[in-house]
């Protein structure tokens, strides 16, 4: 087995399912790599992404992030961070090949925009809700149905596995590859490299049939293996994982901070107490003079957010390059926010304990998982009983309110529970609420 991974096959503009057209002597201004990015931002999944639920409730008088909004913001920062790692890594590797880093910020903008594609509606609670639907609820009854991983799957439904299905299945009347990403794009998307059935805290990067297409992807990028043959697959992370693992952290901390200051749920006295722990005295005493010019508190929360997110991003970016042999070699441990300098960790942790204690728990974030919860638990069993008994009345007119690309009629009882699965996880939280309602009688159409 390989002891160390290598920059020049991590870095492929390959397109998954359209192998046979790949052409790595062509010139072009706008890269593959450019390519998915654009692909994303001129995709219905992504659009449906700024009507679902982020942390707070949407929509309201006070626009606070939405899934978009968090992800544009995510791929701004991680692309930042790979541009800064790009130029120290050019002057590490000075006197070899280093024209594949010029291409690191793209992959990572591209990952960042695509990491929430396979969150379902209402936030990680929607997440939890389908997972606990089938550990917990109606759908537990259908365990003796399917395979370990299989169930694994679905009790522990995940995002990102959500994530890396919706970009390369062949969805009914679709192309081969899905969306046809490069290999570079898809591998930066998976922050849990190892099937279900290995899942630690319900996380894992690929659900069974997906697992051999990111082997696929894997291989031909030289990602260690880390699982034997015949056992369930485990991979060392892509380097670049850790970049948009790291934007990510870094954006919805912050970000939530910010936005609880703007509903109220925060003072802007512990915004401001919070934001000014990430730096020292003297910096501290400059950021306060800058503040004492302006009297408006969301604005002097912005400033400060500001200076938050650049001295993480700063702190990532050296950390990356101090510890990128180790991330080569797949010894490499935790986040990289666990590898930065003391000041800004304690900074850090000191917002995600103010986060867990008065966000998360607040009475508007606590509704919305509870509304999402009942929404999505219902909705499954509708859907579910639909596609397991297709010849009921009440099956045929549901099944009629599919969307054609979900393969509700699937050869497998697990192929037919993923269709459901794919259908609701691309539910807007507007429309898993108005189905609900239409559902249970509550909302009639027009006449």
């Amino acid at each position: 087995m390989q002891n160390k991974m290598n920059w020049a096959r991590l870095v492929n503009d390959k397109r998954f399912g359209l192998e046979n057209y790949h052409d790595p002597k062509k010139n072009l201004t706008r890269t593959d790599f450019r390519r998915d990015y654009d692909r994303l931002v001129f995709s219905s999944p992504f659009r449906r992404l700024q009507n679902k639920t982020q942390v707070f409730p949407l929509p309201g008088s006070i626009f606070v992030h939405n899934r978009l909004t968090h992800s544009m913001e995510v791929a701004c920062v991680g692309k930042s961070m790979a541009d800064n790692i790009a130029v120290a890594l050019r002057q590490k590797y000075a006197g070899g090949a280093v024209e594949h880093f010029d291409h690191l910020g793209d992959i990572v903008a591209a990952a960042c925009l695509a990491h929430d594609l396979g969150n379902p509606p209402f936030g990680h609670s929607g997440e939890r809700a389908i997972g606990t639907f089938f550990s917990e609820g109606e759908g537990l009854k259908l365990k003796p149905m399917f395979t370990l991983g299989q169930w694994c799957d679905l009790t522990h439904f995940e995002g990102n596995a959500n994530a890396f299905r919706l970009l390369t299945h062949q969805f009914n009347g679709r192309r081969k590859g899905g969306f046809a990403m490069t290999y570079s794009t898809l591998a930066a998307i998976v922050k849990y490299p190892f099937e279900s059935t290995l899942s630690t805290k319900g996380k894992f990067g690929f659900f069974t049939t997906e697992k051999n297409d990111f082997a696929l992807v894997a291989e031909e990028l030289g990602m260690l293996r880390l699982s034997p043959d015949g056992e369930p697959l485990r991979y060392a992370r892509h380097p670049l994982v850790y970049i948009v693992e790291a934007a990510d952290d870094i954006c919805y901390e912050v970000m939530d901070i910010e936005d609880a200051h703007k509903l109220k749920i925060l003072s802007t006295a512990e915004v401001l107490d919070a934001f000014l722990s990430f730096f020292t005295p003297e910096r501290r005493s400059h950021m306060e003079k800058v503040m004492a010019a302006v009297d408006d508190p969301n604005e002097k929360v912005a400033y400060l957010r500001s200076c938050v997110v650049g001295a993480l991003v700063e702190q990532c970016a050296a950390a990356f390059i101090e510890n990128e042999d180790e991330i080569l070699s797949g010894t490499f441990e935790g986040s990289l926010l666990k590898h930065i300098r003391q000041l800004e960790r304690d900074g850090y942790e000191r917002c995600s304990r103010l986060s867990f204690a008065k966000i998360y728990k607040s009475s508007e974030v606590v509704d919305i998982e509870l509304a999402g919860n009942r929404i999505i638990t219902f909705l499954l069993e509708r859907l579910v009983g639909a596609v397991l008994e297709p010849e009921l009345n009440y099956s045929k007119l549901l099944l009629s309110k599919f969307p054609q690309q979900y393969d509700v009629a699937a050869s497998t009882q697990f192929g037919k529970i993923q269709a459901v699965l794919d259908h609701v996880s691309a539910m807007t939280d507007v429309y898993a609420l108005d189905l609900y309602r239409k559902l249970n009688g509550l909302s009639l159409p027009a006449v």
